[in-house]
């Protein structure tokens, strides 16, 4: 019986630790393979084509920050693009813009769901599109977003995610937030993608072939958050992959209050442990053909929310210690000390504003209001469809 337990005790720690050293080990294979591009899968790329696209807005009960998104979108260098703002259970009657660019929809019942709002708006399409790119309320983009995802769509991609930058940076948890945004996007896309497999989708500032899209999400009818979970797998497990690109930037408003954080966490833990067994299918799939994209996506989506593994991290370095196994203790402190480094190495390749390193003290308190999410999480999408920032932006999913 002790045999056993001990054995089990080995293997759950193996599991924490390959954690801490994947970022490590994503990075160096990373730096191996140099300056090689991944392989593209489509065997007859198109050249140069100007794609249409459709920019679908999602607002939620407010819309006080829909000018300054449609205004950002106006400013694109591109011509062949239509904005559709789907504003949910919203008041229009502030909204005046003087542009055939833009169509408003207001949908007659609630629809409280992200997905139900893009199809709103497909339903709506006052032409037919090839591409569509989802957008926040609260977002912002470069002048040159477009023409940086028409890139990889003409490399034959019909599924493209870009990075999401802050647009504030004004209190200490705003700073933790974006920190996280950059360690995510350097390993779960920028590395990830280098690697041959796919960056995972953020929630907004990423795009599809719009027949892709209608085909994969047109019998989505789960409640609460997490469509881009489900988008991402159903796109990896129907052997695709989706790009990163780089240069595809959105800014996004961060994580600005406690009970803010506490409440969008909650979600999105929930999320996790609602999907997180996509990626033991998808690592069952890659073994049995051999999948390099499945594979490495896979095993990203089996790992748990970054403060949950580092917390059972320090408690395994804490007991060895208690227990006097110090030799062990100090495989564990070197493990997490890797980690570190893996993290600092993400925010030095990613031009880190100043204010993020300074707020880096400010971790663990970061982390115990996620630990506080946890208790929320089993009914985190009943405590409220929204959560609204400091600048009255709704963020539901």
């Amino acid at each position: 019986m002790l045999f056993l337990a001990n054995t089990i005790a080995l293997i759950v720690q193996g599991i924490i630790g390959v954690n801490l050293l994947m970022p490590m080990i994503f990075y160096l294979a990373d730096r191996v393979t140099g300056k090689r591009r991944p392989h593209y899968p489509i065997t007859h790329p198109q050249q140069d084509k100007v794609f249409d696209y459709a920019v679908i807005v999602t607002a939620y009960e407010e819309t006080a920050l829909l000018p300054a998104v449609v205004n950002s979108l106006l400013r694109l260098n591109y011509n062949r693009y239509i904005i559709y703002v789907v504003a949910d259970n919203c008041d229009v009657s502030d909204l005046h813009f003087n542009d055939e660019r833009i169509v408003i929809l207001r949908p007659p019942t609630v629809l409280a769901s992200n997905v139900k709002s893009h199809f709103y708006a497909i339903e709506n399409f006052i032409r037919p599109h090839d591409n569509l790119t989802i957008i926040d309320s609260d977002n912002e983009v470069v002048p040159d977003y477009l023409n940086e995802l028409n890139v990889y769509f003409n490399q034959g991609f019909e599924a493209v995610q870009g990075p999401r930058k802050a647009k504030n940076l004004n209190t200490t948890y705003a700073c933790l937030d974006a920190a996280r945004d950059i360690y995510y996007h350097f390993y779960d896309a920028r590395i990830l993608f280098n690697l041959g497999s796919s960056a995972t989708l953020a929630g907004s500032g990423m795009a599809f072939n719009v027949d892709l899209y209608k085909r994969l999400l047109g019998n989505y009818q789960q409640k609460g958050a997490g469509f881009d979970k489900v988008l991402q797998f159903e796109i990896v497990n129907d052997n695709k992959r989706i790009a990163y690109a780089a240069k595809a930037v959105v800014y996004d408003e961060k994580t600005a209050r406690s009970e803010q954080l506490v409440k969008q966490r909650a979600r999105w833990i929930n999320t996790w442990f609602k999907y997180f067994y996509f990626g033991f299918v998808l690592l069952y799939k890659a073994v049995k053909h051999g999948n390099r994209n499945q594979f490495l996506f896979g095993l990203t989506l089996v790992r748990p929310p970054l403060f949950i593994f580092l917390l059972l991290s320090f408690l395994c370095l804490l007991i060895h210690v208690l227990f006097g196994a110090f030799l062990l203790a100090g495989i564990w402190l070197l493990a997490l000390l890797i980690f570190v480094i893996s993290f600092l190495l993400a925010l030095y390749h990613s031009e880190t504003d100043k204010r993020i390193y300074a707020a880096l003290t400010g971790i663990p308190k970061f982390i115990f209001f996620q630990v506080k999410s946890l208790f929320y999480a089993k009914r985190a999408n009943k405590i409220s469809v929204a959560t609204k920032h400091a600048s009255q932006k709704t963020d539901r999913q």
